[in-house]
């Protein structure tokens, strides 16, 4: 695809996204969007499925997830622009309606994302000022919004600082829970599932729904525009946020399990608070707030990959041109920005977004699809190259697979 090249070559010239993520910022980005809400909530409905194997769960849906992630680190090397997903598609479809489409799909799921994290976030915060909860919504999204458009080195920063308090967190109730919470729950060595057995159904159902907690390691393809040297930095920053998020989620689900009884756990909204359950107000109260940050981090990148989706696309021709405009100053797509702050604070305040949030995974999920697809398609026609990361046909295969059974499941 000329244009693509053309596209990866041309950046960095005025006018252009400035090239400035490094493999540890580009990280940390991914680590950012892929870890919140997913382990922050989802520890509790998985224990519901799993029981006391919920960590293998865990493990299971990283497994999965991985051959797609592969598969983004072929592609997002092939083609390192904006609206990555939409590149992929039309290369590999030729079809550049078909690309249009995906990459909207892409932006809206992460604006619906990025309003009901905005909406969670404004909850949060209500417990620490008296405002009403439309003007704190305005406020996280407003806030939001001018980080994004201070120039992605700058925004990423702030996400990246951000997510290590937001891992620290995690950290924090892996400690609490191995060594000072009271051990209420299941003992460790009773984790280990035997080899066979019915329990395999219910961790296998509970995958399904950990998967979720890995879902926006993608959305590192569509800054992969303003990546240096994304040859080597795309692929090495995608493995490190899939092997640091795994571990951190079955250490994290570990620690609960041990220190929470699993009834409790399994009922619970917000899992994660209940190992500090016994202790300090203080610890609690830090704790909480750590949970705002994390909420509050959830907008910045879903933002930031959103604007990057519709820019990418309006430099291809595909949207208005005017999306396209970026600014000299801070080298970011102002007008998309702009685009996606007004939707996603129309969707916040406006919309019952409950719905649409319900179908952002499988929206996810049929990109997932296409993508692999996308790239089956290209090395069916021979079109290898040899200056990227390349992956044997079996991964796209198997991300198809994997995803199509998660699609089917999601919808049954």
């Amino acid at each position: 695809m000329p244009a693509l090249d053309a596209q990866a070559d041309g950046a960095g010239q005025s006018g252009k996204l400035r090239r400035s993520l490094t493999t540890p910022l580009l990280t940390l980005y991914g680590l950012g969007v892929t870890i919140g809400a997913g382990i922050y909530v989802l520890v509790g409905t998985t224990a519901a499925e799993a029981g006391i194997y919920a960590p293998i769960s865990f493990l299971v849906a990283a497994i999965v997830v991985a051959f797609t992630a592969f598969s983004y680190a072929e592609l997002s090397t092939r083609y390192p622009v904006s609206a990555g997903e939409a590149a992929y598609v039309e290369a590999g479809f030729r079809s550049a309606t078909l690309a249009t489409l995906v990459g909207l799909a892409v932006a809206l799921s992460g604006m619906v994302s990025a309003a009901a994290v905005a909406i969670g976030a404004a909850s949060y915060l209500q417990g620490l000022i008296a405002a009403p909860h439309a003007v704190l919504t305005v406020g996280v999204v407003a806030l939001m919004g001018l980080i994004a458009m201070w120039g992605i080195t700058q925004s990423v920063t702030v996400a990246a600082i951000i997510t290590l308090i937001e891992i620290g967190g995690l950290i924090f109730v892996a400690v609490w829970g191995f060594g000072v919470s009271e051990p209420l729950g299941v003992a460790l060595l009773d984790i280990l599932p035997p080899l066979t057995g019915p329990h395999w159904t219910g961790i296998g159902a509970a995958s399904l729904l950990a998967f979720f907690a890995f879902v926006g390691f993608e959305d590192m393809a569509n800054v992969a525009e303003e990546v240096k040297d994304p040859a080597s930095t795309m692929p090495k920053a995608i493995v490190f946020t899939l092997v640091i998020a795994t571990l951190l989620y079955i250490v994290t689900t570990t620690a609960v399990l041990l220190a929470v009884p699993i009834d409790a756990l399994a009922s619970s909204a917000a899992p994660l608070s209940l190992v500090f359950a016994t202790a300090p107000a203080g610890i609690q109260q830090s704790f909480a707030i750590i949970a705002i940050v994390a909420t509050v981090n959830g907008v910045l990148i879903q933002m930031i990959m959103a604007s990057r989706v519709i820019y990418g696309l309006a430099d291809r021709g595909h949207l208005f041109s005017s999306l396209a405009i970026v600014s000299r100053r801070t080298q970011t797509p102002i007008v998309a920005t702009v685009l996606v702050v007004c939707i996603i604070l129309l969707l916040a305040l406006a919309l019952p977004i409950s719905a649409l949030a319900e179908r952002t995974s499988q929206i996810v999920l049929l990109v997932f699809i296409l993508v692999n697809v996308a790239l089956i398609r290209l090395k069916w026609r021979g079109d290898n190259g040899s200056d990227h990361f390349t992956v044997p046909m079996v991964v796209p295969v198997m991300g198809v697979l994997t995803s199509l059974l998660l699609f089917a499941t999601a919808w049954i």
